[in-house]
């Protein structure tokens, strides 16, 4: 089952970068294969109530790839972790083959669950540099996570959310979906146009406030003199 599932990362790995040359490199230098890698060993002894050995080879991990993943938490086979630097993935956290995950990305808990305190994230999701999925709750399948987005409640499958908090702004069809195949590049420069576009709302929305600001204060002036 070991080797099923480094077969299946590698494979994930190749399909979803396009730098990936062949599987002997992707086995050999990148991180987000070799902490799945550590991570599945360290799930084995979790299993069988070595918990202890289990967080040794994670924090091990941890200080080799700089992705932090609890023994406990459940990942299929066929999951990328591409970069890597500042994963985190909790204790009660699912993740399902297909999904791709970018650095800087945190599957947490808000601090105030018990039991099952970390995301369901299902096959095909691609989570965003940045993006922070905190709490209980599922992430439908081929959802896309925005760059830097706070996620705190439920995501329905194939739809796009960024922002913070996070907020839904394009709901795809499961027919769309099949017709133009998952394509995870596509997806972040989709969500990465979604992200430059309210951003620019914003700015604008900051300049109009600025502009009614000033008009007010020069009302004020006006009165004193």
């Amino acid at each position: 089952m070991w080797f099923k599932n480094l077969r299946a990362d590698i494979k994930a790995a190749k399909n979803n970068d396009p730098a990936a040359r062949n599987g002997f490199e992707i086995l050999l230098t990148y991180s987000g294969v070799h902490a799945l890698m550590w991570y599945r060993l360290a799930r084995f002894f979790h299993r069988i109530k070595l918990k202890l050995i289990a967080r040794m080879i994670s924090q091990f991990a941890r200080f080799l790839t700089g992705i932090e993943i609890h023994p406990a938490a459940k990942i299929e086979g066929g999951v990328f972790i591409d970069h890597g630097s500042g994963v985190v993935i909790g204790e009660t956290a699912e993740v399902h083959k297909g999904t791709v995950i970018y650095q800087g990305v945190t599957l947490g808990g808000t601090g105030k669950e018990r039991g099952k305190r970390h995301p369901t994230i299902m096959e095909n999701v691609t989570l965003s540099a940045g993006a922070k999925v905190l709490g209980g709750f599922t992430v439908g399948k081929g959802a896309k996570i925005g760059a830097g987005a706070v996620v705190l409640k439920e995501v329905p499958p194939y739809a796009t959310v960024v922002g913070i908090p996070a907020r839904i702004v394009r709901i795809r069809t499961p027919e769309n979906e099949a017709e133009h195949g998952h394509d995870p590049h596509a997806g972040i420069i989709a969500v990465a146009a979604l992200n430059a576009e309210i951003n620019a709302e914003e700015a604008a929305r900051k300049e109009e406030e600025a502009k009614a600001a000033a008009q007010i204060a020069e009302a004020e002036r006006s009165k004193k003199k």
